[in-house]
């Protein structure tokens, strides 16, 4: 996945990328400021496969500090999911303010996370759905914020979105509770406020549907990464809300029945 040589665009100035930029080393020199985020990248760059996208966010993941959780969604109840790790520096807790320059872009979402109480870790044999929920310990409101590393969200093909960690840009857990077998995520309604105004109020909204097949689905795929899935980490399963972008400077709050609420402050 090496970059021919040629041009990146950004705001109609061209930057002139090396011949020997691949797709990891783009993505961390924009983390790390040293180049603005193409409008645009050679086609060599976008990953051939679902499976070479993970390996991306392989490669990006190991500069990026220790695992604290995922985030997992799919198109339909019957689609295959996708993911991405992430990593304890974009990890905050409720009531959190998160600092600017944490994300250039603030796509709010409202989703239900799941702590694992117990590793997951990689086996042969794959996790069954029995211990898989058993090896969960708590359920929580969380506010997953979007962000890119390119130009804008949704702006390329949708596999160089995939390798950048699924547009991820910060994730807000709130409180936990230990009875989340009692929740019923598809009927559960959810509030999502921004600036304390009423932005979205409805029942289920996760495209996904039940999101404990996704936790199924994610503990067997992040075995065969031979990374799986950590004590502590919470993972996050899709959006109940769609996306709604915002300025810096936005108070956010999500706040489910059975749940609880989680806010925070985007500076």
């Amino acid at each position: 996945m090496c970059h021919r040589a040629g041009v990146m665009t950004v705001s109609g100035d061209p930057i002139f990328m090396p011949a020997s930029t691949s797709l990891p080393e783009l993505l961390l020199a924009v983390r790390r400021g040293q180049l603005p985020p193409p409008a645009s990248v050679d086609g060599a760059l976008v990953p051939a496969t679902e499976a070479a996208a993970y390996a991306v966010q392989d490669t990006v993941g190991r500069s990026l500090g220790p695992v604290g959780g995922w985030k997992v969604g799919a198109s339909s109840p019957d689609a295959e999911p996708a993911c991405a790790p992430i990593h304890t520096a974009t990890i905050f807790s409720d009531g959190a303010t998160v600092p600017a320059d944490t994300c250039r872009h603030l796509g709010v979402e409202a989703e239900i996370g799941y702590r694992f109480a117990r590793a997951l870790p990689p086996r042969a044999a794959p996790w069954t759905r029995d211990e898989v929920l058993d090896a969960i310990g708590t359920a929580h409101p969380v506010i997953e914020i979007l962000d890119t590393r390119f130009a804008r969200p949704g702006s390329l093909h949708k596999l160089l979105h995939a390798a950048d960690q699924q547009s991820h840009g910060a994730m807000i857990v709130g409180p936990g509770t230990t009875a989340w077998r009692t929740l019923d995520p598809v009927r559960e309604r959810v509030v999502l406020r921004i600036n304390g105004k009423v932005a979205m109020d409805h029942i289920g909204g996760n495209a996904a549907g039940d999101p404990l097949r996704m936790l199924v689905w994610l503990a067997n795929h992040a075995a065969r990464r031979g990374v799986g899935i950590g004590a502590g980490c919470v993972v996050t399963t899709g959006s109940t809300t769609g996306t709604i972008f915002v300025a810096h400077g936005t108070d956010v709050e999500a706040s489910f029945p059975a749940l609880g609420a989680v806010r925070a402050h985007l500076a």
